[in-house]
């Protein structure tokens, strides 16, 4: 396809990346703490790390990973935790150890999180205690060998403390659990203060983060982002925002979970290899003690998803935030909704940039221009070195205008699924384009527009949610005869699940099903709201037409 989008690009903003300017995330991070050493890098509940302590903690995990585990490059570790300071610190330690960071949503249910372990292949998992009656449900199953256990108030000193005595005794945040062979993770940092790190070769193409996510047919992967990926995304979205942000002086918001792909790259890697101080927000959904937080800094940039937006320009706290030093506002995940990007602008003065990715891509593909004034409708254009094509159902081009699916080619395209090649093979091509799954048309100056999702998959808040999951999960209830599983419209998260069932058993309520659901899915995986009928649409061969019931309901608002 012609490149007509180059001409929407600012001025200064190269339209290809050199992938060989550094070899690994690795290599960029060492640069970066060497370079801002002295300067604040992640800041969590008033405690502040340095570059050069983010440095030190990190090479410390690193040598525990390798000197007391006797881990080897290419483990695969997996971290369960919200936005904390212990996260960077594993994080970066993983990748300096030349192993695998796996994401694990801190939210999973026991049946999810066994799934992604094992599929994973981890033996080793770093957990916030919060969580650890869940992975005591599912350890016998899983290869799990190392328990790190991580508290709140880990890395906040002495009053860490009192935030652990107020979480575990006040607050009762922390379940019951009893686990084997457990290390405390400031134990884990103190013994590999006692022991060497011997830094690791890292090239292009090891794996630096195993991403979950459900794909095109809902079946939870692994992503493989390479090296090469990750840097190509950090490389891409520098030079975009370079004209905008200042190197060693940004201060950002980090109010999406790290271990979700948008915040993880962007946040994390992006604005650490910009010497940023990243403000990690644990409970973006205390708006009014977020906002507090978002006081107490001189904020320049934020990530977030509409439906964060939406919340914060609804309280009435939000008007009394000083954002004279803004400068960057970007939003990912799902779209972005015109009324809030008006009344966003209002209120602080600052675009809201709507960008677009998805895991698989690392994930940004197009980003909104920075010096954009007003709200367009648009995902913007495809960041440097990338290319689009949109395609007919046949996979053929088609004409200008005209809408297909948006298919994606670049140097932050995943290397494939874990272990998955068939499935591989279905959503990347020969040529190495990646079909999204998303409907969009390029408009006559450039821009992309999305229009519609070729696949079921619903977005609540940002959050991919697929029907096969919900269905196979209210289907093994034993009241329940046949189920359907939809998306429909919602004002606060874009989307809700709802779900369409013929009982099996007339007793069964919606209560009975919505409690089996909380028990086997993640919150904003659980329907929002049940129907029942007597039976199914379905096709002359017997398949559920999902559509159908869509069609039955409020049209479905484009993506």
């Amino acid at each position: 396809m012609e490149k007509i989008w180059l001409d929407n690009y600012q001025a200064g903003v190269a339209h290809e990346i050199d992938i060989n300017s550094f070899s690994s995330v690795v290599e960029v991070f060492e640069r970066s703490v060497e370079r801002f050493r002295d300067r604040p890098a992640m800041a969590n509940m008033d405690k502040i790390i340095s570059y050069g302590e983010l440095d030190a903690l990190s090479r410390q995990f690193a040598s525990y990973l390798q000197n007391t585990l006797k881990l080897s490059k290419g483990s695969r570790v997996a971290v369960m935790m919200p936005n904390l300071l212990q996260y960077p610190v594993s994080v970066f330690g993983i990748l300096r150890a030349g192993m695998t960071v796996v994401n694990v949503n801190p939210l999973y249910t026991p049946r999810e999180l066994e799934h992604q372990l094992n599929d994973a292949g981890c033996d080793t998992i770093i957990i916030l205690e919060n969580f650890a009656s869940v992975l005591e449900d599912v350890l016998p199953r899983t290869g799990i060998k190392n328990i790190i256990i991580a508290s709140i108030g880990d890395m906040l000193g002495l009053r860490g403390m009192l935030v652990n005595f107020v979480v575990r005794k006040i607050k009762k945040m922390v379940p019951p659990w009893r686990l084997p062979h457990t290390v405390r993770f400031n134990d884990a940092l103190a013994a590999g203060a006692r022991t060497p790190f011997t830094p690791v070769e890292i090239g292009h193409e090891d794996i630096a983060f195993l991403q979950y996510t459900g794909g095109t047919t809902g079946v939870s992967k692994g992503a493989m982002l390479v090296h090469r990926n990750i840097i190509a995304n950090m490389l891409q979205a520098g030079a975009w925002v370079k004209g905008t942000v200042r190197e060693g002086e940004e201060i950002i918001i980090t109010a999406l979970p790290l271990y979700h792909i948008f915040s993880l790259t962007a946040n994390l890697m992006v604005f650490t290899e910009l010497g940023a101080l990243n403000v990690l927000i644990t409970n973006p959904r205390d708006i009014p003690g977020f906002i507090k937080e978002i006081k107490k800094y001189k904020v320049t940039s934020m990530t977030g998803v509409n439906t964060l937006f939406n919340a914060l320009i609804h309280h009435p706290d939000f008007k009394t935030v000083d954002f004279s030093t803004w400068r960057l506002v970007l939003g990912g995940g799902m779209a972005v909704q015109k009324a809030v990007a008006d009344k966003w602008r209002e209120i602080t003065g600052v675009a809201l940039i709507e960008a677009y990715g998805l895991t698989e891509a690392s994930p940004a593909v197009c980003i909104n221009p920075m010096n954009l004034s007003d709200y367009n409708g648009t995902i913007g254009v495809p960041i440097p070195s990338t290319d689009i094509e949109i395609r007919d159902p046949e996979g053929k081009p088609v004409a200008r205008g005209e809408s297909g699916e948006l298919c994606v080619k670049g140097p932050q395209v995943m290397k494939g699924y874990w272990n998955r090649p068939e499935d591989t093979a279905k959503i990347i091509d020969a040529q190495g384009y990646l079909a999204t799954g998303d409907m969009a048309v390029v408009t006559p100056d450039g821009f992309i527009k999305l229009v519609d999702r070729k696949k079921d998959m619903i977005l609540v808040s940002g959050f991919n949610v697929y029907p096969n999951e919900i269905e196979d999960v209210v289907a093994s209830h034993p009241g329940v005869l046949e189920v359907a599983c939809i998306g429909i419209p919602d004002e606060k998260s874009g989307e809700v699940v709802k779900i369409f069932v013929v009982k099996k058993d007339p007793a069964l309520t919606e209560k009975d099903v919505i409690t089996h659901c909380r028990a086997n899915l993640t919150g904003y995986k659980v329907p929002k709201s049940v129907e029942f009928r007597t039976e199914l649409p379905k096709t002359n061969v017997g398949k559920i037409l999902r559509r159908a019931l869509r069609d039955a309901e409020v049209p479905r608002q484009p993506v």
